[in-house]
Order: C-alpha cells, then sequence, then structure tokens
C-alpha cells in the first residue's frame, strides 16, 4: 500500500496539482502525506476494484482545472457536462466528505453488478450493501491515477453528486477518449454501472 500511495503522489505531482491548487511542492505534500496514516491494511486489489485512490478537492482547483488535468478537454471530444456547471453538483443528503483539502476514497467498486440498473435503483442496492456512491470528484480522482479504468473496465455513474434535476453525472470513453456526460436517473444502460466506495478518511 505505501508503495501504491508514493505512485498516487508522484501520479499528482506530475499532473500539475499543486500548481493548480495555488500551492508550492512542498505545501501541497504537507497537505497530502499525513493521509499516509490512514491507508488500508493490505488489501490485494480485486477484479473491478481499487483498495483506494487520493481525493484532492475540486474547491482547491481553479475552475475546470479538474477536467483539464485529467485530458477530458480536447479536439474531438464533447463534454456534455461543463466545467461552469460542475459546481452545481452537490453531494447528496447523508454523504459527509472528510475535512482537509485531500482525503481517502476506500475500496472503491466500479459497478459492475450494477450494469443495466437505473441509477435509481442502482442507488438503492449500494445503500442496502452500506456502501456508498461516488461524487464527480472521487470518479475524476479514479480515472487520475488509474486512465485506463475505462477502457478495462464498465463506464460508471457518479450518483453522489446531484443538481436537484434528473441528471446523474457518468464517465465513459467517446471518440477514444473519457468523457464526462449525464444519464437520467430512471434510464438503464447495458454498459454503465454504478461506482460505490467502502468508506472515505481524512487526515
Amino acid at each position: 500500500m505505501q508503495g501504491e500511495f508514493d505512485r498516487q503522489i508522484c501520479n499528482l505531482l506530475d499532473k500539475g496539482y499543486p500548481q493548480s491548487a495555488g500551492l508550492g511542492k512542498r505545501a501541497f505534500l504537507n497537505r497530502v502525506e499525513p493521509l499516509r496514516e490512514r491507508l488500508p491494511a493490505g488489501a490485494p486489489r480485486k477484479k473491478g476494484r481499487v483498495p483506494f485512490v487520493i481525493v484532492v478537492k475540486s474547491e482547491k482547483l481553479r475552475a475546470g482545472d479538474a477536467l483539464d488535468l485529467e485530458a477530458l478537454k480536447g479536439e474531438g471530444n464533447v463534454n456534455v457536462i461543463e466545467p461552469s456547471e460542475l459546481p452545481e453538483f452537490k453531494p447528496i443528503d447523508g454523504v459527509a466528505l472528510p475535512a482537509g483539502p485531500a482525503y481517502l476514497l476506500l475500496d472503491i467498486d466500479l459497478g459492475h453488478d450494477s450494469l443495466n440498473f437505473t441509477p435509481d435503483d442502482a442507488l438503492k442496492a449500494i445503500l442496502r450493501r452500506k456502501r456508498w456512491p461516488l461524487t464527480v470528484d472521487e470518479g475524476l480522482a479514479v480515472l487520475a491515477h488509474y486512465p485506463d479504468i475505462l477502457k478495462s473496465h464498465n463506464a460508471f455513474s457518479m450518483l453522489a453528486s446531484r443538481r436537484g434535476d434528473k441528471r446523474v453525472p457518468a464517465l465513459w470513453i467517446s471518440k477514444r477518449r473519457p468523457k464526462l456526460g449525464w444519464c437520467w436517473a430512471g434510464n438503464p444502460h447495458t454498459w454503465l454501472g454504478s461506482a460505490s466506495c467502502g468508506g472515505r478518511v481524512g487526515a
């Protein structure tokens, strides 16, 4: 787990997260390094699951930078959710995010078992299993640390971020590039699951 934590730290540095958050490298590391003490015990990675990812909260990044850093924008790719809309998607009731600028998302399941479920039904199933849906920030964090995840696994919805309407944000591949879009809460898709996590811990 320590080696994977180091890899993710280097990944954030390489992608320019400190600069986008308006921090120097040392200041950024001082805020993220305490999460090392909260790493889960050495659970092996399971198919379709990720043991943990480091999540940097979007308010620590300038508007739109989280998308730019994950290369979700570019020639030939159109995002259905624009960066200016992202602040309107808030955590749903019952989802509490740890304090601080960054935290660990634990035991991430990309939702293969919920393929062809409506997002509404998937949310009920996730909560029955005493798990939690993911926010947009968390979905982007999974993609940041595992950029090939959408090629090797199903696309996934992020049910914990909503804006008071029927739209549910999701990540999938379009024109061979990751795409941040949305689907209707009542519509099922054979290629779209709903991601969940076992918990969240801060420093």
